[in-house]
């Protein structure tokens, strides 16, 4: 069934840091893979899981600067991915399989925010590339190796989804590009994405969430000039985070959350913020969050996977159809 979009009353909020939200969790003897662990809020995702036991993989476009911030963190692990290439992410999925070893959390955390027009592969919009269709190729070519009954897939989306859905006629930007929109779509995708893996791999234990970490200034902003910061409130005249921007270690604590808690056993596919299932947006502020309807609608995410699996050759998931929105979990 499908997991209703309300608040569940989990004794974490906006303030709580992934340290917290993992307290008394122990993860020993388990893999955690994290896209993007080693920088911004995926190093913080990193330390968190670490700390609580868990052997962390980080897959890295630049090996070399993951090797660094990861040095003398017990428990990491750095190998070579990069999202944009889907050869890259064969190779990679192909050696993991190899050492026969299970994935028992994979946290879909790296991506681009608003970057100059870039193409990569056959000539793909390079958020829409990287956030989505790298994490779902990878997702699909890791199957073998989640945990059988117990494994998480988790998703970093964003409030950015407000600003736009799926563009099914445009996919790429073929007719005009627009750097927020790209990345806003990519986030909408991320969503969707994690609805329909739920209602893939619930069956056999795999449960799937996205999540909005908050407002976080992070080295993901690099495309974003100094004065646009200002210009949007996000700082302050003298350079500090503008009221309603978390730490990193709070940034990470949602995604941290939805891989670990047990609250969530029972609950799939649902979009998540601060620690708690986000509550349907009632505004379109960005700030205050939660989520928009065409983020969560399972028409819209069994359309995206199928679409997902034609460009990338992938789709290792039985076919199961969408699930009724009126199937909701009242729990």
């Amino acid at each position: 069934m499908i997991t209703k979009q309300q608040r569940i009353g989990t004794g974490f909020g906006a303030h709580s840091t992934a340290d917290e939200v993992l307290a008394g969790i122990d993860l020993s003897g388990g893999t955690a893979l994290v896209t993007g662990g080693y920088s911004g809020l995926g190093l913080e995702t990193t330390r968190a899981l670490a700390r609580a036991g868990a052997r962390v993989v980080v897959p890295a476009r630049r090996p070399d600067t993951a090797e660094a911030a990861l040095r003398g963190m017990p428990g990491t692990e750095v190998h070579a991915l990069d999202l944009a290439d889907l050869e890259s992410v064969r190779v990679f999925a192909d050696r993991f399989l190899e050492t026969g070893r299970t994935i028992d959390v994979l946290i879909n955390g790296a991506g681009v925010m608003a970057c100059p027009e870039t193409r990569v592969g056959p000539g793909w919009e390079a958020h829409f590339a990287i956030n989505h269709l790298g994490h779902f190729a990878l997702v699909n070519r890791l199957r073998p190796a989640f945990a059988p009954g117990g494994a998480r897939v988790v998703s970093v989306a964003s409030s950015g989804h407000f600003l736009s859905d799926i563009r099914w006629d445009d996919l790429h930007f073929r007719t005009g590009y627009d750097r927020w929109a790209a990345y806003a779509q990519s986030k909408t995708a991320n969503s969707l994405f994690a609805v329909h893996l739920d209602t893939l791999g619930a069956d056999s234990g795999l449960r799937a969430f996205a999540v909005h970490p908050g407002s976080i200034l992070t080295p993901l902003q690099r495309h974003i000039p100094r004065e646009e910061w200002h210009a949007l409130g996000w700082v302050t005249e003298d350079e500090t985070p503008a009221a309603g921007f978390k730490t990193p270690e709070q940034g990470a604590a949602t995604a941290v959350w939805a891989a670990t808690s047990p609250l969530l056993d029972d609950r799939g596919g649902a979009y998540c913020q601060d620690c708690d299932i986000a509550a349907p947006a009632t505004t379109d502020d960005m700030l205050v969050g939660g989520v928009k309807p065409w983020a969560t609608d399972p028409a819209a995410a069994a359309r995206l996977w199928e679409l997902s699996g034609e460009l990338t050759g992938l789709n290792a998931f039985p076919a199961k159809p969408a699930r009724s929105p009126q199937r909701q979990d009242q729990r």
